[in-house]
Protein backbone atom coordinates (compact mmCIF):
# COMPACT_ATOMS: atom_id res chain seq x y z
CA UNK A 1 0.00 0.00 0.00
CA UNK A 2 2.76 2.63 1.15
CA UNK A 3 4.61 1.89 -2.30
CA UNK A 4 1.18 2.62 -4.35
CA UNK A 5 0.57 5.49 -2.71
CA UNK A 6 4.36 6.76 -3.32
CA UNK A 7 4.50 5.30 -6.96
CA UNK A 8 1.00 7.77 -7.19
CA UNK A 9 2.46 11.11 -5.54
CA UNK A 10 5.56 10.57 -7.58
CA UNK A 11 3.19 10.06 -11.04
CA UNK A 12 0.81 12.68 -9.39
CA UNK A 13 4.27 15.38 -8.78
CA UNK A 14 6.28 14.49 -12.05
CA UNK A 15 4.22 17.02 -14.59
CA UNK A 16 5.09 19.95 -11.95
CA UNK A 17 8.83 18.97 -12.29
CA UNK A 18 8.73 18.21 -16.20
CA UNK A 19 6.81 21.53 -16.37
CA UNK A 20 9.94 23.34 -14.74
CA UNK A 21 12.29 22.24 -17.94
CA UNK A 22 11.36 23.83 -21.30
CA UNK A 23 13.03 22.04 -24.18
CA UNK A 24 14.60 24.35 -27.53
CA UNK A 25 12.74 21.50 -29.86
CA UNK A 26 14.84 21.21 -32.99
CA UNK A 27 18.13 20.52 -30.71
CA UNK A 28 16.38 18.68 -27.48
CA UNK A 29 18.47 20.73 -25.13
CA UNK A 30 16.65 21.50 -21.59
CA UNK A 31 16.46 25.14 -19.75
CA UNK A 32 14.89 25.35 -16.41
CA UNK A 33 12.21 27.93 -16.14
CA UNK A 34 13.09 29.93 -13.85
CA UNK A 35 16.56 31.46 -12.75
CA UNK A 36 16.18 32.67 -9.33
CA UNK A 37 14.18 35.75 -10.11
CA UNK A 38 14.37 35.73 -13.45
CA UNK A 39 11.45 34.15 -16.16
CA UNK A 40 12.48 31.96 -19.23
CA UNK A 41 10.94 34.01 -21.97
CA UNK A 42 11.75 31.94 -25.23
CA UNK A 43 14.52 29.46 -26.57
CA UNK A 44 16.05 28.98 -30.26
CA UNK A 45 18.93 27.59 -31.64
CA UNK A 46 22.20 28.95 -33.76
CA UNK A 47 22.50 26.94 -37.03
CA UNK A 48 25.68 27.75 -39.33
CA UNK A 49 25.94 27.26 -43.01
CA UNK A 50 23.49 25.92 -45.69
CA UNK A 51 23.26 22.55 -44.23
CA UNK A 52 22.03 23.54 -41.13
CA UNK A 53 24.61 22.44 -38.45
CA UNK A 54 23.35 23.03 -35.00
CA UNK A 55 26.16 25.17 -32.86
CA UNK A 56 24.42 26.20 -29.97
CA UNK A 57 20.79 26.06 -27.89
CA UNK A 58 20.32 29.85 -26.42
CA UNK A 59 18.11 30.70 -24.03
CA UNK A 60 16.83 34.19 -23.10
CA UNK A 61 15.62 34.98 -19.29
CA UNK A 62 13.85 38.70 -18.15
CA UNK A 63 13.96 39.78 -14.54
CA UNK A 64 10.09 39.53 -13.44
CA UNK A 65 10.04 42.91 -12.27
CA UNK A 66 10.69 44.11 -15.73
CA UNK A 67 8.35 41.54 -16.85
CA UNK A 68 5.67 42.99 -15.21
CA UNK A 69 6.75 46.48 -15.00
CA UNK A 70 8.06 47.47 -18.18
CA UNK A 71 7.51 45.05 -20.59
CA UNK A 72 4.16 44.57 -19.46
CA UNK A 73 2.43 45.89 -22.44
CA UNK A 74 3.85 43.69 -24.58
CA UNK A 75 2.47 40.65 -22.90
CA UNK A 76 0.85 38.34 -25.38
CA UNK A 77 0.83 40.41 -28.75
CA UNK A 78 3.52 40.21 -31.22
CA UNK A 79 7.16 41.44 -30.97
CA UNK A 80 7.39 44.72 -32.32
CA UNK A 81 10.53 46.86 -32.90
CA UNK A 82 9.57 48.61 -30.17
CA UNK A 83 9.87 45.61 -27.56
CA UNK A 84 13.08 44.93 -28.74
CA UNK A 85 14.05 48.34 -28.31
CA UNK A 86 12.71 48.27 -24.53
CA UNK A 87 14.28 45.01 -24.22
CA UNK A 88 17.73 45.87 -24.75
CA UNK A 89 17.30 49.33 -23.37
CA UNK A 90 16.10 48.26 -20.13
CA UNK A 91 17.78 48.84 -17.28
CA UNK A 92 16.93 45.21 -15.62
CA UNK A 93 18.72 42.25 -15.14
CA UNK A 94 18.56 39.74 -18.44
CA UNK A 95 20.48 36.39 -18.89
CA UNK A 96 21.46 34.20 -22.02
CA UNK A 97 22.45 30.94 -22.26
CA UNK A 98 24.03 29.11 -24.65
CA UNK A 99 24.28 25.54 -24.50
CA UNK A 100 27.13 24.16 -27.06
CA UNK A 101 25.76 21.69 -29.18
CA UNK A 102 29.30 21.13 -30.71
CA UNK A 103 32.84 21.04 -29.98
CA UNK A 104 34.24 24.94 -30.87
CA UNK A 105 37.78 25.99 -30.93
CA UNK A 106 39.32 29.03 -29.35
CA UNK A 107 39.18 31.08 -33.06
CA UNK A 108 35.98 29.88 -34.22
CA UNK A 109 34.37 31.45 -30.47
CA UNK A 110 36.62 34.03 -30.66
CA UNK A 111 36.08 34.71 -34.60
CA UNK A 112 32.47 34.55 -34.16
CA UNK A 113 32.30 37.32 -31.25
CA UNK A 114 34.77 39.38 -32.89
CA UNK A 115 32.90 39.68 -36.51
CA UNK A 116 29.51 40.42 -34.37
CA UNK A 117 30.63 43.22 -31.93
CA UNK A 118 33.17 44.72 -35.11
CA UNK A 119 31.22 48.14 -34.06
CA UNK A 120 31.79 48.03 -30.48
CA UNK A 121 35.19 49.42 -28.69
CA UNK A 122 37.87 47.25 -29.60
CA UNK A 123 39.69 46.85 -26.02
CA UNK A 124 36.65 45.48 -24.38
CA UNK A 125 35.47 43.16 -27.47
CA UNK A 126 39.20 42.02 -26.85
CA UNK A 127 39.08 41.97 -23.27
CA UNK A 128 35.43 39.83 -23.62
CA UNK A 129 36.97 37.52 -26.20
CA UNK A 130 39.72 36.08 -23.96
CA UNK A 131 37.28 34.65 -21.49
CA UNK A 132 36.77 32.10 -24.56
CA UNK A 133 39.31 29.26 -24.90
CA UNK A 134 37.65 26.01 -26.69
CA UNK A 135 34.32 24.71 -25.81
CA UNK A 136 32.95 20.83 -25.65
CA UNK A 137 29.56 19.84 -26.41
CA UNK A 138 27.41 20.19 -23.32
CA UNK A 139 29.29 23.14 -21.71
CA UNK A 140 27.28 26.42 -21.38
CA UNK A 141 27.86 30.16 -21.50
CA UNK A 142 26.05 32.78 -19.53
CA UNK A 143 25.90 36.45 -20.46
CA UNK A 144 24.07 38.56 -18.01
CA UNK A 145 23.27 42.08 -18.18
CA UNK A 146 23.18 43.83 -14.12
CA UNK A 147 21.69 46.79 -13.70
CA UNK A 148 23.90 49.67 -14.52
CA UNK A 149 25.06 48.12 -17.55
CA UNK A 150 27.77 45.68 -16.58
CA UNK A 151 28.27 42.62 -18.21
CA UNK A 152 28.56 39.13 -16.51
CA UNK A 153 30.32 36.43 -18.24
CA UNK A 154 30.27 32.39 -17.02
CA UNK A 155 32.21 30.15 -19.57
CA UNK A 156 32.16 26.70 -18.61
CA UNK A 157 30.58 27.33 -14.93
CA UNK A 158 33.59 29.77 -14.30
CA UNK A 159 33.17 33.36 -14.05
CA UNK A 160 35.32 36.25 -15.96
CA UNK A 161 35.86 39.56 -14.51
CA UNK A 162 32.81 41.75 -15.32
CA UNK A 163 32.66 44.84 -18.03
CA UNK A 164 31.29 47.66 -16.37
CA UNK A 165 29.84 49.75 -20.17
CA UNK A 166 26.33 49.71 -20.79
CA UNK A 167 27.25 50.40 -24.54
CA UNK A 168 29.33 46.86 -24.95
CA UNK A 169 26.41 44.80 -22.89
CA UNK A 170 24.01 46.10 -24.74
CA UNK A 171 26.18 45.27 -27.81
CA UNK A 172 26.45 42.04 -26.64
CA UNK A 173 22.68 41.07 -26.10
CA UNK A 174 22.08 43.30 -29.26
CA UNK A 175 24.12 39.92 -31.48
CA UNK A 176 20.92 38.08 -30.48
CA UNK A 177 18.18 40.67 -30.25
CA UNK A 178 19.56 44.09 -32.05
CA UNK A 179 18.19 45.19 -35.35
CA UNK A 180 20.48 42.85 -37.13
CA UNK A 181 20.76 39.84 -34.63
CA UNK A 182 22.82 36.96 -35.86
CA UNK A 183 19.78 34.53 -36.94
CA UNK A 184 16.37 35.95 -37.31
CA UNK A 185 14.46 33.12 -36.10
CA UNK A 186 16.73 33.19 -32.84
CA UNK A 187 15.18 37.44 -32.03
CA UNK A 188 11.64 36.37 -32.11
CA UNK A 189 12.25 32.21 -30.64
CA UNK A 190 13.59 34.01 -27.62
CA UNK A 191 10.55 36.52 -27.04
CA UNK A 192 8.08 33.55 -28.06
CA UNK A 193 7.02 32.75 -24.12
CA UNK A 194 6.45 36.69 -23.05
Amino acid sequence: MKSACALFIALALSPAVLAQDVVEPRSGAKFSAKSGDLTLTGVGLRTKTFLKVKVYAIALYVADAALAGPLASYRGKPKTAAFYKDLLAGDFTKELRLLFLRDLSADQIQGAFRETLAGADKAKVEAFVSYFGELKTGQDCVLRYVPGGTLETLVASAARLPIADKTFSTAVFSIWLGDKPIQDDIKTDLAKQF
